[in-house]
């Protein structure tokens, strides 16, 4: 038994250094991070503006050839009228939308020609939750989403997580950025709780000290079992 006691330290340490990590992330932190992923951030669009993913229905009067209920936008921003082409939609009100649909049918096809455009439906706009957290998926963005209600939604960070170094992925001006947070301060509220924006991810690191104990004291038995009777 005395020989279980005295090489257990030195199997938990083995197990722990088999278990670390490459180093955080490059990702600035403190109040770096918050020139990236701020306190509160600008919505990308207007709450009546065109967003990629609407269905969009697009009356003509008297023209039915014209009249859809399934115009789709595009990615980019487009969608595709007959007698048209392509034409940019996104960020733009239905009313601007349906005006320009009626200036360029005059130019060449209808003299007078009356058009409404309605956004029918709109996808849902979401942001993931991965890592070490009890439930990592995709939840629904609301206008006073934060990191920490993020991670409420995800149903907290597990005991191996490490709280101190959560990341927040985000696209700006097309290019991929992000930024760490300490949420242990921001819990305590030494740090602002930054705003979660749609097509954000939440990143949770696991803390390989923490899982390797607690993997380590999971198996004790077994090893007590093994050193007792060898």
């Amino acid at each position: 038994m005395m020989r279980y006691r005295v090489l257990l330290p030195a199997v938990a340490a083995a197990f722990v250094a088999g278990c670390t990590t490459a180093g955080p992330s490059p990702f600035p932190e403190g109040k770096a991070a918050y020139s990236v992923i701020p306190e509160s951030a600008p919505q990308d669009f207007s709450v009546d503006a065109i967003k990629p993913g609407d269905r969009l229905a697009i009356r003509v009067f008297g023209e039915p050839e014209l009249t859809s209920e399934t115009y789709i936008v595009d990615s980019a921003g487009y969608i595709q009228i007959p007698l048209i082409g392509e034409m940019i939609v996104v960020e733009q009100t239905p009313r601007a939308v349906a005006a320009e649909i009626e200036r360029r049918l005059q130019i060449r096809y209808i003299k007078n020609a009356s058009v409404t455009v309605t956004v029918m439906e709109r996808p849902m706009a979401t942001f993931a939750v991965e890592g070490d957290v009890n439930q990592p998926g995709v939840y629904p963005a609301q206008p006073n989403s934060t990191l920490l209600s993020a991670l409420a939604q995800a149903r907290s960070a597990t005991k191996t997580a490490q709280l101190n170094d959560v990341v927040v992925l985000r696209k700006v001006n097309g290019e991929r950025a992000g930024a760490r947070f300490n949420v242990s301060d921001i819990r305590r509220g030494r740090s602002p709780d930054p705003q979660i924006l749609a097509g954000d991810t939440v990143v949770v690191v696991n803390s390989s000290i923490k899982s390797a104990w607690r993997d380590l004291l999971q198996a004790t038995p077994v090893l007590s079992l093994f050193y007792i009777f060898k």
